[in-house]
């Protein structure tokens, strides 16, 4: 119940409302020409009958790469004890759980969902297991509704494919970025010849642009990872500067 009061709070704070002393973002009139091809790509997502118990046993699977490589991942991450990070498109939660454990009870996690019924797994979850470092935040489909230099890590794991506006979506994660704040991105090749049909079809274009729209709004590109056992999958750190 508390945890539930809480993401009540933060949608307040969004509505308008200030969330720890800081101006909430709202929701912005965006000209018409700034709207993403991908516009319905989260659909489904925003369906009020979503079987997140599906999905749980879509996502937290270890013929998934990203859930597969979770522990090297988690070590890229290198998250200290007392960090604040942030998980965008938190989905059923196993990052924020071990983003959760890394940072200890002197840091915190936010974990932010555009989906109801994730908000609302997530919730009950961390209740359930007593996580009392992370903050379920409902975000918007152009903000991840943090407050200004509240996290010094973001992670965006198989989710930027899904950002309908990834300039005012990127932009805001830069925002809520602390200097010299790392982000780690997560997403599917996209390679003729090469990449499954599925993924032609689903994620809208390949590593370059995503790599040109991120550093567009001032982050850094720092590295690409190699991670064991990724063969759709890259990752990429980032800096803001």
């Amino acid at each position: 119940m508390k945890r539930i009061q809480s993401i009540l709070f933060v949608t307040l704070a969004i509505a308008g409302f200030s969330y720890l002393g800081v101006p909430a973002y709202g929701q912005e009139v965006l000209d018409a020409a700034a709207r993403s091809e991908t516009e319905s790509i989260n659909k489904t997502f925003l369906d009020p009958n979503l079987d997140v118990e599906a999905y749980i046993d879509r996502f937290e699977v270890e013929s998934r790469e990203v859930y597969h490589a979770r522990d090297e991942i988690m070590r890229h991450l290198n998250l200290k004890p007392g960090e604040r990070a942030v998980d965008v498109g938190a989905g059923t939660g196993f990052y924020s759980l071990l983003m959760s454990e890394a940072v200890g009870d002197d840091g915190w996690v936010y974990a932010v969902e555009i989906s109801p019924k994730f908000v609302e797994h997530l919730a009950n979850m961390f209740d359930e297991r007593e996580k009392k470092n992370i903050t379920t935040v409902m975000c918007d489909n152009d903000s991840v509704c943090l407050p200004p230099r509240c996290v010094e890590v973001a992670l965006i794991c198989d989710v930027y494919h899904h950002f309908e506006y990834p300039e005012q979506t990127m932009k805001s994660i830069f925002d809520a970025m602390t200097d010299g704040g790392r982000l780690f991105v997560i997403d599917f090749e996209r390679i003729p010849g090469k990449s499954r049909k599925w993924i032609f079809g689903h994620v809208r274009a390949g590593k370059q642009t995503f790599i040109d729209e991120i550093q567009s709004v001032g982050f850094e590109l720092f590295a690409e990872r190699k991670i064991t056992g990724f063969n759709e999958n890259y990752f990429l750190e980032f800096r803001k500067p």
